[in-house]
């Protein structure tokens, strides 16, 4: 029998963080909502569950930056990104049955899908209002059964709260995706078993790391961290800064690099980088999601 996998995430049934758990873990997982990202983290933390799921990056809007400072946040209690997903992003109208476009006055969502389907809604005087979640504001409509009003959500979300789509695939582009990390406790195997455990031990595929680090306030310093991948060939896929939340005015770099933390060429610019920085945490080693 196999054991079934508990896993947070943020929102409601139907949002695209739970299609990514189901994506990601297949048959026997339990997902389980949660109302915040910062309560996901918190239920990994705290061993309530096997693993969590939170959303990472857009491919149209970008980075969820909440995330991120929650990774650099909760690292010092052991929390690891194990895994990753993409969730194709498909975004409808949805509506009380009976409603149409015209009636509607009111739309309601989350913020990175009302961004990410802008261009429909620009197309009429809609008054828009943000939500915590995308399947939460069709469940908000659907249980005040609030007439002249729509949400912008999955298109599954319609079928669990009994509206209808009003508009199919409003979303801008068709190639719009989000990225999801998979978080679990370190040195923990129990929330992906083929991601969480060493390279070595995975089938082959390509893998990346995530981590952060600080550059001293010196001139050069940048150019010498980055060039302890350079100088070994390293890819460096995604480099992003942020602010520090410890001191005004400095910053962190984010940095995706297309290699597992312990592959020698990889190691090497890591000790190296040790050197040069003053701050550098590994966030994880995990297998690389395909890009389609």
């Amino acid at each position: 029998m196999v054991q079934s996998i508990t896993v947070a995430f943020q929102g409601e049934p139907g949002a695209f963080s739970e299609e990514a758990v189901l994506s990601f873990f297949g048959d026997g997982v339990q997902p389980g909502p949660v109302p915040t990202w910062r309560s996901v983290f918190e239920k990994v933390r705290d061993g309530s569950v096997d693993a969590g799921v939170v959303a990472i990056e857009s491919s149209l809007a970008g980075s969820i930056r909440e995330t991120y400072d929650l990774l650099s946040e909760f690292y010092d209690a052991g929390i690891r990104i194990v895994g990753e997903v993409s969730v194709p992003v498909r975004l409808a109208l949805v509506a009380l049955p009976g409603q149409t476009l015209d009636w509607i006055e009111r739309v309601y969502s989350h913020a990175q899908a009302l961004a990410q389907a802008d261009e429909f809604l620009r197309t009429r005087d809609w008054q828009v209002m943000t939500t915590y979640n995308t399947a939460g504001a069709a469940r908000m409509i659907a249980e005040k059964r609030e007439r002249r009003a729509a949400a912008v959500a999955s298109p599954r979300v319609a079928e669990l709260y009994g509206l209808e789509i009003l508009a199919a695939d409003i979303q801008s582009g068709d190639n719009n995706r989000t990225r999801f990390a998979v978080l679990g406790r370190d040195g923990s195997a129990a929330a992906a078993p083929a991601a969480a455990v060493p390279a070595s031990e995975t089938e082959p595929g390509p893998r990346k790391t995530t981590l952060v680090f600080a550059v001293r306030n010196v001139p050069g310093s940048l150019n010498r961290c980055l060039g302890t991948f350079a100088s070994r060939g390293v890819n460096l896929s995604r480099l992003e800064s942020r602010p520090a939340r410890t001191t005004r005015w400095e910053y962190v770099f984010w940095v995706d690099v297309d290699a597992d933390a312990a592959e020698p060429a990889c190691a090497a610019a890591l000790a190296e980088l040790g050197t040069e920085a003053e701050m550098v945490h590994v966030l994880g080693s995990y297998p690389r999601t395909g890009e389609d």
